[in-house]
């Protein structure tokens, strides 16, 4: 296993957010983490990257303690894309090469500018590269940052809902090219989603949190009708339309 999340805890000024979070990640896999807004989607992803420190339990990146690496260390191999980001006066380009410096020492090289030609042509970005960040779209900056993260060739890659100010073609590219690194560079992703057909699409495996705590993880079998329901409080049926899963909610 690649990460390992062992009884994760978290509260914010003395409010539990989470509640001995706990499951594993192989490498290649793509992990959709879902549950209702406050569950602690978020929260946990930044338990992950130590942006917040868990008041109990480990999270392991390949067997190493997260809490005992360096702050470079763990840009090396955790990438992480926010809900949010600001735009600022930096070219595309020169905004995703920023995601090669943890791995440059004094100046980029010919490597590191091949890795971001690449990471721009993946998201669609190329004709972008010299466009500046506050002359985009939200979802065109949304792409920038996503390949910023890609760019960085991390071990992990922690998303926190990176479609959500993408269309549906945008949103089908992205997502597709994210399982497609994922599984080609053998590296571990977790994605905050809140469009639950999307995450049947595009994900492996489910980690499914209620009130702050692990209400199931699994393959496709733990998006059953009844855990769907129990967790967003909506009644659903799944069924396949093409051969994907389709959760069909019926409200009321």
């Amino acid at each position: 296993m690649i990460l390992v999340v062992d009884g994760v805890e978290f509260s914010y000024n003395g409010r539990p957010v989470l509640k001995t979070v706990s499951f594993t990640v192989a490498r290649g896999e793509v992990v959709s983490i879902l549950g209702n807004n406050g569950a602690g989607k978020s929260t946990l992803l930044k338990c992950m990257n130590r942006i917040l420190n868990p008041h109990k339990g480990a999270v392991l990146i390949e067997s190493d303690a997260l809490s005992r690496l360096s702050r470079l260390e763990i840009a090396r191999r955790v990438g992480y894309v926010a809900q949010k980001y600001e735009s600022s006066r930096f070219t595309v380009m020169d905004a995703v090469l920023l995601g090669r410096k943890p791995h440059i020492k004094w100046e980029a090289k010919l490597r590191d500018m091949e890795i971001v030609q690449r990471a721009l042509k993946n998201l669609g970005l190329t004709e972008y590269a010299m466009r500046y960040l506050d002359e985009l779209s939200g979802g065109e900056l949304q792409k920038v940052v996503i390949a910023r993260a890609l760019a960085q060739e991390p071990r992990v890659l922690l998303l926190d809902e990176p479609t959500s100010n993408l269309d549906l073609k945008n949103q089908l590219e992205v997502l597709s090219t994210v399982r497609k690194t994922a599984h080609e560079q053998n590296i571990a992703v977790l994605v905050v989603l809140h469009d639950l057909n999307l995450a049947l699409r595009f994900s492996d495996k489910f980690l499914l949190l209620q009130d702050g705590t692990t209400f199931a993880c699994g393959g496709v079998e733990v998006m059953s009708p009844e855990n769907i329901a129990s967790v967003y409080g909506v009644p659903v049926a799944v069924e396949k339309l093409g051969g994907v899963p389709v959760v069909i909610p019926f409200p009321g």
